[in-house]
């Protein structure tokens, strides 16, 4: 690349170092882990669609309709389009060739896909922009024009004219073309935040559990924000230092080539050190933006358990913690300021070096009469104008290298499996006729997967082998020891994860065959800790069911003795409820849940330990709805209370995920010594609670 900085006459330095600054480098193809032929026929297909030479694409800016070009050729040799792509009908095989283009394209070019929509507005800012670039190319060569007017007691008057008319246009245009861009990139910082919105919360269950909220936050809004400077300032900054660069040497060497050649002496310095400090530039931005994110989870850590860590006395811990994230933050962020100073002052080094060897050798030019005084001035004034583009270029370069950063860790997301996007709905909606097989595991095995990527997981199957039935229109219920696979019979019910081996099947039907949204419509889960969301109680109620009807909510409300709670509060249903339910008692979060869950009408009930906040006899009239539900309802209920489980059709015993025992309450108690004991520690437990 340094060779290339050297011929700075042509625009293949400016070109190269764009290249660079997008992530292009060998080491970045190679991390991809794209075969070479494949990279390369990629490539190929991209500078054929864009019908320019990398060097030629960079150098001009790459005009956004030739990133369009490169987009369809890139998705041309993946051999799928989007559509394709997206449909669920996509062969396997073609789905892994989108999947592996997706993973080779070019940080660049993924960058401008965010882009690819507003491209003409893009292009119409960027070209007043360059405009106005260059309208202040004119300005040296009328003060040149200016000068030999006093020199020979003309009237200047022509020459300031044309300068001050090139000032105004050349302001105007800038001002334009900077709104457009700007309004542009709000534009594309606004769809790139749905986009990872909607991809976030169409992962699937397993992927969150290995992702932190606060990094996620992060990248949903700093990073996001990244994009808007990029794509309104650093694309236009580049092109446009490119632009203002390649006219003032060229207008210098109109002027006087001897100088010329002192100028592109020293700008071949800025050439080759730009080539060696932007990988470093980009390394440094990458650190810095995932310290950042490090340092939101850590924080969300402690605001997402604030009473724990109250109760606990851990503040200071916490602070500690927190700051610790911070400081690492900190000096990723002082090694991107090392990086990006050396640039700076790499730039304006040169340009001072250029400026005292064209004045030396000017100087002299002048004393001989090769070059007139004016011609001299003319070209000092072009020699400092190139401050202007090559600070342009850096900053434009140093933007580019935040915004590849930026795209790799939104493309980290974009990259995790996901769930297929479909429209929810209430069970009634997706499938009136009631459950008559019920739910059947066989012979099930399912593992969770490591925290993060390279741990060693030693960790035992949460089911391994797993094999019971669930009558319909019955109550089921699932008892064991902590750690024994129960709640994870619910969470592979609703395909949070999918089971490694054996089969489920709901209704008959193997869950897999299920349409997802259907089979989520057809369940309704009470978890464990009954979450309640931030807002009013009637939002919380409806959150499953958005259009049930106002007799529906009070019927739920009658049914879970929530009618008295909302007598009390000031608003009624409209009373805010507060952070995560924080204005609710334990027991009452726990029967808006259940009411909730009523509201959805659900073919099937999955309660995980429901009565664990409940008093007596707000127990006693749960245990009376669950009866009547089971009577044309399946109901599963994970439970430690013996009350809970006594009345079940079945009781599941589970173990080390396994299946050890299944029966009615009389039988277990005679020939599962297991149950008996769990029953007899539960029960004093019951009666002491009581």
């Amino acid at each position: 690349m340094s060779a290339e900085g050297v011929a700075l006459e042509s625009a293949s330095a400016a070109g190269a170092a764009l290249e660079s600054a997008a992530g292009v480098t060998p080491e970045s193809a190679s991390a991809e882990s794209v075969a070479p032929e494949s990279a390369s026929a990629a490539g190929a297909a991209l500078e054929s669609a864009a019908g320019v030479t990398p060097e030629s694409a960079s150098a001009a800016g790459v005009a956004l309709e030739s990133a369009s070009a490169a987009g369809a050729a890139l998705e041309s040799a993946a051999g799928v389009t989007p559509e394709s792509a997206s449909a669920e009908d996509v062969a396997p095989a073609s789905a892994e060739r989108a999947a592996s283009a997706k993973r080779a394209a070019p940080a660049f070019t993924r960058l401008l896909a965010h882009a690819r929509p507003h491209a003409r507005v893009l292009a119409l800012g960027g070209v007043l922009t360059l405009a106005g670039s260059g309208a202040a190319l004119g300005m040296p060569l009328m003060a040149k024009y200016a000068i030999q007017a006093f020199a020979e007691h003309r009237s200047p008057a022509p020459a300031l004219l044309l300068l001050t008319l090139a000032v105004l246009v050349g302001a105007a245009l800038t001002a334009t073309g900077g709104y457009l861009m700007c309004r542009t990139g709000e534009a594309v910082v606004l769809g790139a935040r749905e986009r990872l919105v909607a991809r976030v919360l169409h992962l699937n269950v397993a992927s969150v559990d290995r992702l932190s909220p606060g990094d996620l936050l992060t990248r949903a809004t700093g990073d996001t924000t990244l994009l808007r400077t990029v794509l309104s300032r650093s694309l236009v900054e580049s092109a446009s230092g490119a632009l203002g660069l390649l006219g003032t040497v060229v207008l210098m060497g109109i002027m006087d080539a001897v100088l010329l050649g002192v100028t592109l002496l020293a700008l071949a310095a800025i050439g080759a050190a730009l080539a060696l400090l932007t990988p470093r530039i980009r390394r440094a931005q990458t650190a810095a933006q995932d310290a950042v994110g490090a340092m939101g989870s850590r924080l969300d850590r402690a605001l997402q358990s604030f009473r724990t860590v109250k109760a606990n006395g851990a503040e200071d811990r916490e602070r500690a913690a927190v700051t610790a994230a911070a400081r690492h933050a900190h000096d990723k962020g002082l090694a991107v300021a090392r990086w990006t100073s050396a640039s700076d002052v790499a730039t304006g080094g040169a340009v001072q070096l250029a400026f005292l060897c064209v004045l030396g050798v000017g100087g002299a030019r002048v004393a001989s009469g090769a070059l007139d005084i004016a011609s001299l001035i003319a070209f000092l004034l072009y020699l400092f104008s190139l401050v202007g583009p090559l600070g342009q270029l850096t900053e434009g370069w140093i933007g580019l290298n935040n915004g590849m950063a930026a795209v790799t860790r939104l493309t980290e997301i974009e990259n995790l499996p996901g769930e297929t996007p479909q429209p929810a709905g209430r069970a009634g909606e997706l499938g009136a006729a009631p459950i008559r097989s019920g739910v059947t595991f066989t012979d099930v095995a399912f593992r969770y997967a490591a925290a993060t990527d390279g741990d060693d997981d030693t960790r035992p199957p949460a089911h391994d082998g797993v094999t019971f039935a669930a009558p319909p229109h019955g109550l089921t219920a699932l008892v064991g020891p902590s750690g024994a696979g129960k709640s994870t019979v619910f969470a592979l019910l609703e395909r949070f994860y999918d089971h490694e081996s054996g089969s489920i099947t709901v209704d008959g039907r193997d869950i897999r065959d299920w349409p997802l949204a259907e089979l989520r419509a057809a369940l309704g889960y009470v978890e464990q800790d009954a979450p309640v969301l931030a807002g009013t109680l009637r939002e919380n109620l409806r959150y499953a069911a958005p259009d049930a009807s106002d007799e529906e909510l009070r019927e739920a409300l009658a049914r879970t003795r929530l009618d008295e709670l909302v007598g009390r509060l000031p608003d009624g249903l409209d009373t805010p409820v507060g952070h995560r339910g924080v204005l609710l008692s334990g027991g009452e979060r726990q029967r808006v849940a259940i009411a909730r869950a009523l509201l959805r009408h659900p073919r099937i009930l999955l309660l995980d330990e429901v009565t664990s906040h409940l008093d007596a006899v707000n127990e006693q009239h749960l245990r009376e709805v669950i009866r009547d539900l089971a009577a044309h309802t399946t109901v599963l209920v994970i439970a430690h209370r013996l009350s809970t489980v006594v009345d079940a059709d079945t009781i599941v015993v589970l173990e080390h995920g396994r299946v050890r025992a299944q029966g009615s309450h009389l039988d277990l108690l005679e020939r599962d010594s297991l149950y008996a004991e769990l029953a007899a520690t539960q029960l004093v437990a019951a009666i002491t609670h009581r």
